[in-house]
């Protein structure tokens, strides 16, 4: 049996994958990235010479076609997140799939069947779950620091107007809620451990490329709510808050934690009439990225779960689908699990 590091395998050269994802899984301990595609032959070889990648291929399939590779890292398009992983799956490979897995829950189920047809491993790229600061969040909630968990309120945001960004392509699955809104989904049924059992929404969309721009929903779960907005055309900013019975917790960079510098946790606890007591826990620095790619080179070598499964990206993909839904009816919507 193969106990080396997983010979890893990057479909395109995405900004994402450039940027964070393979210098990062580049420090992993369980990670290699061993070649990289491109449908343009000299993209790939810029990005394998930049990064040091030993093979550089012109065609995703000559890719998939190289026996040494394991696995395959996908941040294609949203619209090619599907027809990928699954030829990736056939091909032998498991899959590491950027967020958000698929364009809706339908296409987040025909990946699970690709799995269990193919018996590979593949799972959705939410970074923050594997994150240390989530973790002991989810942990000062599960052991009552905050008394019962009744409430989350989230936000995410940037600036971008440009035609031609991907996020504004409407037909390739742009807008606000599949690019960002998909974290405060994530993470608040991380957080509360349930599925939320009906949602509503309000969706504006941009009159020119029709991608959603700004986006707020109420999830309603069995023992509390959350609420979010996201948009991709307002001031860039993110935020986390979970409110308990008798306290309150502060994520102060919940999404896009900084890879070179600590993260903090604002804990507050105190009941009516009584002094609040805030402390702050700190998170030493650590590369989310790199913790998630051997999370899952790990999950190949030992054959356990892989950070994020299918199972939860199908949910994910459920509320997102619901959210829309009644953005359209302006009724409260039921995700179809």
């Amino acid at each position: 049996m193969n106990r080396g590091k997983v010979k890893w395998g990057v479909l395109g050269v995405a900004s994402i994958a450039k940027r964070k994802v393979i210098p990062a899984m580049q420090q992993g301990k369980y990670s290699e990235i061993a070649a990289i595609a491109s449908r343009d032959l000299a993209k790939a070889q810029e990005a394998a010479r930049q990064f040091g990648i030993a093979k550089a291929y012109g065609s995703y399939e000559e890719l998939l076609a190289d026996p040494e590779i394991e696995a395959i890292y996908n941040p294609l398009p949203n619209d090619l997140h599907l027809p990928w992983s699954v030829k990736a799956m056939e091909a032998g490979k498991h899959v590491l799939c950027e967020k958000p897995i698929g364009l809706n829950a339908a296409e987040a189920r025909e990946l699970l069947a690709a799995r269990e047809r193919t018996k590979r491993k593949c799972g959705e790229a939410f970074m923050v779950r594997t994150h240390p600061q989530w973790l002991r969040a989810r942990e000062l909630v599960r052991c009552g620091k905050i008394g019962e968990l009744r409430a989350i309120a989230a936000s995410f945001s940037y600036f971008d107007r440009e035609i031609s960004s991907i996020h504004n392509h409407f037909d390739g699955g742009g807008g606000a809620l599949l690019d960002i809104g998909c974290y405060p989904i994530h993470t608040s049924r991380f957080i509360f451990g349930k599925e939320p059992a009906r949602v509503i929404g309000l969706v504006e969309r941009d009159p020119e490329m029709k991608i959603d721009r700004l986006t707020s929903a109420i999830l309603d779960y069995p023992s509390g709510q959350a609420i979010f907005t996201c948009s991709t055309q307002m001031v860039y900013h993110q935020s986390m808050e979970i409110f308990g019975t008798h306290g309150r917790i502060v994520l102060e960079m919940p999404y896009s934690a900084p890879l070179d510098q600590p993260t903090n946790i604002v804990i507050e606890e105190g009941r009516a009439g009584e002094r609040n007591n805030t402390r702050v826990e700190t998170i030493g620095a650590c590369n989310q990225y790199t913790i998630q790619g051997d999370a899952f080179s790990r999950a190949i070598r030992e054959d356990g779960e892989v950070p994020v499964p299918l199972e939860d990206a199908v949910k994910n993909m459920a509320v997102i689908d619901a959210v829309f839904r009644s953005g359209v009816t302006k009724q409260w919507e039921s995700p179809v699990y």
